[in-house]
Formats: structure tokens, sequence, C-alpha cells
């Protein structure tokens, strides 16, 4: 009798999850990244902590969250342009560095109690220049970083699970590090966290890419991606969704601080609190991404769980119990992150090649450049109506854009299906996008 092998269906469900690490590039990028991430979330908790018990304003909140990422809304589409004609890991190395020393200037201002609010604002000016640079390189550099282009959507989710496992873990650090010894360690652990995805970047080898000459002058290069992205119509309608939920209902992420303290009644310690819950269901929804193993079912996920996400904002903005905070939270970053790494990997499974950095250019200022608008928005809002009422507002809005996509997901399919067919990705008309 022959024999036969069996792998149990859990290795098998292991192996589609990480299966993108089996490539040498990413598997240093996925550890450096992971060790950075968990710093930034240090920081990042650390400097709003930090704002409110400066001024004790939900309005100066939402400001430094302004200030922190409108020059990714401003910078993004030059910087995307850039990222098609330029080495894409060499210009995210150099705003790694860039990050370094930032992080490093935060750390001493504080460690020396010499930080002033017009510091934090100027310096998330800084931090906002970089990001415009890092963001369409990061995102773009990950298809350069596997070895096998099916695992580019298991590589996305991946990337959103290491994000999403620092969020979980980074903010409980900082809570217990603020309680105990102050913001200012916070920001130097921050600083030193860019050394691992900074050495990672510099242990990676990978192969040139063929470029074309570019005949076109930068504004023609760019007006060539402008073109491209919004006369593709499910690039523009994936775009307009991530836009809304990211001036609406990812703010509420701003004013959690104020949340924490006014209508919990808590801490530095609680803040780190819900953010964790947050970082667990977004790295639970991670980790689910990472294991689908077909583009099928994305456009309902992506309706789905805008709806998810804002119904949850809505009810925490009822809330005043830890324990119910706690698991709406939970839920609100499990669908924030099923929704968001959706969208990306529609996105990055249908653009063509030579546009991607510009496509993603817009992608970052879907995503991270209407944020900006957003918090001050809700620091605005918020000091005028109050935290739960701005919550309630945003999750409503972000409960009738998942509607509407919904309405709109079945014509989408005869622009994306096609597509799908010329790259091999499907080969038939499916059921469902």
């Amino acid at each position: 009798m022959a024999r036969i092998n069996v792998v149990p269906k859990d290795l098998n469900g292991l192996r589609n999850i990480f299966s993108s690490l089996s490539s040498r590039n990413y598997r240093l990028y996925f550890i450096g990244q992971g060790v950075s991430l968990i710093g930034t979330w240090i920081g990042n908790v650390a400097l709003s902590w930090l704002v409110y018990r400066l001024t004790g304003s939900v309005f100066l909140l939402g400001l430094v969250g302004f200030t922190n990422q409108i020059p990714m809304l401003i910078l993004s589409p030059i910087t995307g342009v850039l990222t098609d004609r330029y080495n894409r890991h060499k210009l995210m190395l150099l705003s790694q560095i860039f990050f370094l020393i930032h992080s490093l200037t935060v750390a001493l201002l504080v460690l020396f109690n010499v930080i002033e609010v017009w510091h934090i604002i100027a310096l998330s000016v800084v931090f906002g220049i970089i990001s415009a640079f890092d963001a369409p390189a990061r995102h773009s550099l990950v298809i350069d970083l596997i070895e096998k282009p099916g695992q580019l959507g298991n590589a996305i989710a991946l990337n959103s699970s290491i994000f999403n496992a620092a969020r979980l873990v980074g903010p409980a650090i900082a809570g217990i590090t603020i309680a105990l010894v102050g913001e200012g360690i916070c920001f130097l652990v921050n600083a030193a966290s860019f050394l691992a995805v900074i050495f990672a970047l510099l242990k990676m080898h990978i192969p040139a890419r063929p470029r074309e000459i570019k005949t076109i002058n930068m504004q023609e290069s760019f007006a060539e991606g402008f073109r491209y992205t919004f006369h593709s119509v499910p690039i523009r309608t994936l775009l307009m969704l991530l836009a809304v939920m990211s001036l609406v209902g990812f703010p509420f992420i701003v004013l959690l601080p104020a949340y924490a303290k006014e209508i919990l009644h808590g801490g530095a310690d609680t803040l780190g609190f819900l953010m964790s819950a947050l970082g667990a269901g977004a790295l639970l929804g991670a980790l689910y991404m990472a294991g689908r193993k077909s583009v099928l079912g994305l456009g309902r996920i992506i309706s789905m769980d805008a709806v998810i996400m804002g119904l949850a904002i809505i009810a925490a903005s009822f809330s005043s119990h830890m324990a119910l905070s706690l698991v709406l939270f939970f839920f609100g970053g499990l669908s924030m992150i099923l929704s968001v790494a959706s969208i990306n990997t529609m996105i990055q499974t249908i653009v063509d090649e030579d546009k991607r950095g510009r496509v993603m250019s817009f992608y970052s200022v879907a995503l991270m450049g209407t944020m900006p608008i957003g918090n001050l928005l809700a620091g605005s809002v918020a000091s005028g109506i109050g935290v739960p009422y701005t919550m309630l507002i945003g999750g409503s809005i972000t409960v009738i854009s998942g509607v509407l996509f919904q309405l709109n997901r079945k014509s989408l399919r005869k622009f994306v299906h096609p597509i799908y067919v010329n790259k091999g990705i499907l080969p038939s008309l499916p059921d469902e996008m």
C-alpha cells in the first residue's frame, strides 16, 4: 500500500498565513518593521498623552493630528511620482533615518524638560513631510520584496498584522512607561527602534527592476498618474470610500486621550488599554486577511466592515464602562483593518506596475492625507459638542458610506474582472467580488 502523507489542516493554515515570509527580503522587512512599529506606537501614545497633559485641550489634540499628517495630503502626489522614477528601497531607507533623527530630537526636548506645544506642532509638520516620502515608497516596495507575485495579498495582510500587533503591544508598554518614568523614555525607545528597520533594509539584496527611461517631466508624470487613478472606476470608488472613512471614521482615535480621561475617568494606562484593544481586533483581522488565498469576496468584506466599524464607534459614544468600551474598540479595530487591508489588496492587484507608486501615493492621501483634516475637524467639533456626540456623527457617516459601497459593489465587477483575467488572477467571472 502506498504511504500517504497527510498535512494537518491547521498547519496548512499557518503556512498560508505566513507564506510570504519564505522570501528573504520580505522576512527581513517583516522583522525590522515589527520592532520599529512597536516603538512607533509607544511614541504615538506618549505624544498624544503629552499634548493633553500640557494643554488639556481636545482641539489641540486634533491640531497636532492635523499638522502630523497634512503634509501627506499636499506632498504625496509628488512623492508618488518620485517613487515611480527612483529607487523605492533607497527612498524608504532615507526616510527611516530621518524618522530616527526626528524621534531622538523629541526625546531630548522632553527629557531635558524644555518641550513646548509649538515644538510639538513644528516637529509634527516635519514628521508629516518625512511620512509623505515614506508612505508611497513603503507601499510600493512590498512587491519588490516578495519572490512570487501571488504572495502580494498575503504580504499586504502581514504588513497589517505587524502594524496592529505593534498597536496591541506598544500602547500598553507606553501607558505603563508614562506612569512610571514619563513620556521622554517612550520617545527615546521609539528612536532606538528605527535601528531595527534600518538594519533590515541595509541587509536586503533587491534585484534592480528594469525601468523605462522617463522622457516626460514631473508635471506630465503626475498628470498621467492622476488620470489613470481617477479614470479607473474601481480604483476611484475604493479611494473615495477610504477617504470618507479616514475623514470621519478614523479620527475617533485622536480623541481617545480625552475619551479615556473624561468619559472613562482614567489615566495614561486607560488610554494604553483602549489602544491595545483596537490593536488586538486589528491584529485578528490582519491574520484573517493573511490566511486568505483569493481576491474573491473582498468587496463584501469592505462594505460589511465599514458598516460594522461605524456601528462600533456609535456604540462606544454611548459607553461609560471600561469593559464595554474595550469590547467595542476591539470590534472597531477588527473591522477597520479588514476594510483597509481589503481596499489595499484590491488596488495593488489591479494597478499597472509602472504607475504603482503614483496610485499608492493617492492611496496614502486617501488613508493618511485626509485624516489630518478629520482630526482637526473632530477636535474642533468635540470642543464644542463633546467627544461622545462627535463620535456618534462620525460613526453614522461611516455606516452610510459602507451601505452606499454595498449598493454599488456589484456594478464594479464588470470593471475589475477583466483586469483579474488579464493578470491571470481569476479564470472566469466570479459570483462575488
